[in-house]
């Protein structure tokens, strides 16, 4: 049996037999007005962060829910996107999506606002979506990606990538970890399909949304998810793994590299009320910008000493230099 295979028995068990904690239980239950989210969704929730962002939501979006789970972050797109079909689930185990329509019917009993035509659920793969090209606003994934191994990873970012439409975003929340894992943890696929040993290092996991065409990532935020220990887990030493949220926009790649925010700021304190690079960064005195780390690289490059920019917070909440 395939990881793949393993990972869809695991979550046709959670389906069926909700499990509390199986896999990650840091998923935000937002309280929105007037959105109530059932306990038979909360119970569901397998996220390890939020994909759910006001900011990203405006205009009625088309969206796509890749890993239904319980339908909970359905229920949440919905909110901002109130008519037939303006969200659509797709989860290739087959009890999940009965599980989802369930408890929309729920959600319908608890919130006046909502119908559950409002989410159109497809049976299908992250690997070969059955959504077109360039239909789509919003996509996202919460703790899914990280069960990939590389080869299906990129085919599965390819595939956001191609039903985005231009400026598109894909928003995500997955595992990390900057540790090495050893091979048995890599290759324990019940551990990959409980969000675990697929964790990746950040580095590589934006190097894999921009290697795809990716042009602009935002990491949103960088929060502590799991311990492996030595005394649960095949591991020598201790392991921390961390959740991050990211948005990966469907930008033109610059001729220079992507615009990767990781939090950094730039503040000017020099003598004029401003300093312009002349390349579209104008920084007011004493107001922190901030930017993407190729900016701070170059900024940092000129030798000045009126320009302070700080480490990566691993927080950016928009408004960049880009």
């Amino acid at each position: 049996m395939g990881y793949l295979e393993v990972t869809n028995d695991v979550y046709k068990e959670a389906a069926l037999t909700p499990e509390v904690g199986l896999c990650c239980t840091t998923n935000p239950v937002w309280e929105l007005p007037g959105l109530k989210i059932p306990k038979i969704m909360q119970e569901m929730n397998y996220g390890c962060g939020s994909t759910v962002h006001a900011r990203d939501l405006t205009n009625d979006p088309k969206i796509l829910y890749v890993g239904v789970g319980g339908g909970m972050e359905l229920l949440q797109f919905s909110y901002f996107s109130r008519r037939k079909g303006g969200v659509i689930g797709v989860d290739v185990v087959d009890e999940m999506l009965k599980a989802s329509r369930n408890n929309f019917r729920v959600a319908e009993e608890e919130n006046d606002w909502f119908k559950s035509e409002f989410v159109e659920l497809r049976k299908g793969d992250a690997l070969n979506l059955p959504v077109d090209d360039n239909s789509i606003e919003v996509a996202a994934q919460n703790c899914l990606f990280n069960i990939f191994k590389e080869n299906d990873l990129k085919r599965a970012i390819e595939e956001m990538y191609r039903v985005l439409k231009p400026h598109g975003r894909l928003v995500m929340s997955d595992p990390v970890c900057e540790q090495p894992m050893n091979d048995t943890l890599r290759n324990d696929d019940r551990l990959r399909a409980l969000c675990l040993s697929g964790s990746l290092p950040i580095k590589q996991y934006v190097k894999a949304l921009t290697d795809v065409g990716f042009g602009t990532i935002e990491i949103r935020a960088r929060k502590p998810y799991r311990i492996l220990d030595p005394k649960h887990y095949p591991t020598d030493e201790l392991i921390y793994i961390e959740s991050i949220e990211v948005a990966a926009i469907k930008d033109p790649m610059p001729e220079d590299g992507p615009c990767v925010f990781t939090g950094k700021a730039a503040i000017y304190y020099g003598n004029e009320d401003y300093f312009d690079d002349e390349k579209g960064h104008v920084l007011l005195k004493n107001q922190p910008l901030a930017v993407c780390d190729k900016t701070a690289g170059a900024l940092v490059s000129l030798g000045r000493d009126d320009i302070f920019i700080s480490g990566s917070t691993f927080h950016y909440d928009g408004g960049g230099c880009c």
